[in-house]
């Protein structure tokens, strides 16, 4: 296996009004709105992209917020927790901060030598925070609501639920070029590179459980990094030659993709680490205006209609603050 991910680029999942989703990832979270773009298969609805200052690979959690979506079901066949790294000894504060916000948490576990928090956000999607022992050097967007010391650094991880998990590993260590690294009842630990924040999957079998349904609250796809489009390229037809169906490159405008299931039915992604957020904005200005691609310039204003407008705190803008 020539092609080696170095770990997470983002996560994607279904959101409803995209106003509360802003406000939850803002306010609650301290993170930073990196893009506000569309859709681009559905420029009807939001993409709102969630990560540190830059948005840069490994730190993204990002959004397709329908108003009117149902809500999802957990289950097999996704993506059932996304994680986020934070700083060790800032889960006491974590708790305390978002039962502030009327966030309800469980009580801080140890797995794997790691505390865990977990809680959800409005739409019921399952989150954790994990706090690394080894700690995260990932530098943190500061907020009044989320200072620096105890801020989110990025993604941690995230767990893949399967009926099975033998297919699902092969995908992960032949088609990814990540390693096995441990066993612990049903759940099986993957890592990029030398594992860590930002490079750690974990699949969790569950032969009884129900097939999830994706919609509000759940996971969309999850995405791996790629350096560079010539190393997607090849990647991609490798995994044709292993008989893997696998989209045609998409143009994301920030990344370049290629889509494709693993076994056991969760939707991957392998995105390039380039070109970045900031192709099309200043980066003291990310996120702030609607950004589209050029095919949908021309459907602007009706685009812009259909959009509600999101409540964005001055501090997400520094040059606005």
């Amino acid at each position: 296996m020539p092609f080696r991910t170095s770990g997470l680029h983002h996560v994607t999942a279904i959101a409803g009004d995209p106003r509360r989703n802003a406000d939850f990832y803002l306010r609650t979270l301290g993170l930073r709105l990196v893009k506000t773009t569309v859709n681009f298969d559905d420029p009807g609805t939001y993409h709102l992209y969630y990560g540190d200052e830059s948005g840069a690979p490994g730190t993204l959690l990002t959004f397709f917020p329908w108003r009117d979506a149902p809500r999802g079901r957990v289950g097999t066949g996704q993506a059932t927790m996304t994680s986020f790294s934070v700083p060790e000894h800032s889960l006491g504060w974590w708790k305390r901060h978002l039962e502030d916000m009327g966030v309800s948490t469980g009580r801080v576990v140890n797995r794997d030598d790691e505390d865990v928090l977990l809680f959800r956000d409005p739409d019921g999607l399952q989150l954790a925070l994990v706090a690394h022992p080894r700690g995260d050097p990932r530098n943190p967007w500061d907020t009044p609501s989320v200072p620096a010391e105890h801020a989110i650094r990025g993604l941690h991880s995230v767990t893949l639920s399967v009926n099975r998990e033998d297919a699902t590993a092969g995908m992960l260590t032949e088609g990814l070029g990540l390693e096995f690294a441990r066993e612990e009842h049903n759940r099986f630990r993957f890592i990029a590179g030398e594992g860590g924040p930002g490079a750690t999957v974990d699949v969790l079998v569950t032969p009884d459980a129900p097939r999830g349904l994706v919609a509000a609250g759940t996971v969309h796809h999850v995405a791996w990094r790629a350096p560079d489009e010539k190393t997607q390229t090849a990647w991609r037809e490798e995994l044709m030659e292993r008989g893997v169906g696998v989209t045609s490159i998409m143009d994301r405008q920030y990344f370049r993709s290629i889509y494709f299931r693993e076994p056991g039915g969760t939707l991957l992604e392998i995105a390039t680490d380039r070109p970045g957020f900031t192709v099309d904005e200043p980066l003291l200005e990310l996120g702030r205006a609607l950004k589209l691609p050029p095919w949908l310039e021309p459907d602007r204003q009706r685009i812009e209609a259909m959009l509600p407008e999101l409540d964005l705190p001055s501090e997400n803008n520094p040059v606005s603050a």
